[in-house]
């Protein structure tokens, strides 16, 4: 069986992934109810809160190391525990095909 392509490989998100939104993808404000938005081909998804503050932050450049510490900073909270919870959401947003790295 030459010359077939192999599967696309699963992304495992890890403290050291930097995660980027794919080019599909757009992270938009909707002004107008006042709640931000992802547009997808074919899809809106509404974030909550949480989301919306590690997404903005997933720029490519950023590991999730480095997310977690500006958002403990941020948020006064333990850092070990908000990379935690961003590896869990970004590891699902990356399952269903939303998020790269």
């Amino acid at each position: 069986m030459t010359g077939e392509t192999p599967p696309p490989r699963r992304l495992m998100v890890d403290r050291e992934t930097k995660p980027k939104l794919p080019p599909y993808l757009k992270l938009r404000h909707d002004a107008g109810r006042d709640r931000w938005v992802l547009l997808a081909p074919e899809r809106v998804l509404t974030p909550d809160q949480t989301a919306v503050a590690v997404l903005q932050l997933c720029d490519g450049e950023r590991s999730v190391k480095e997310i977690a510490a500006k958002l403990a900073e941020e948020y006064s909270a333990p850092v070990d525990v908000i990379a935690a919870d961003i590896v869990e959401l970004l590891q699902d947003l990356a399952d269903k095909g939303y998020v790269k790295g």
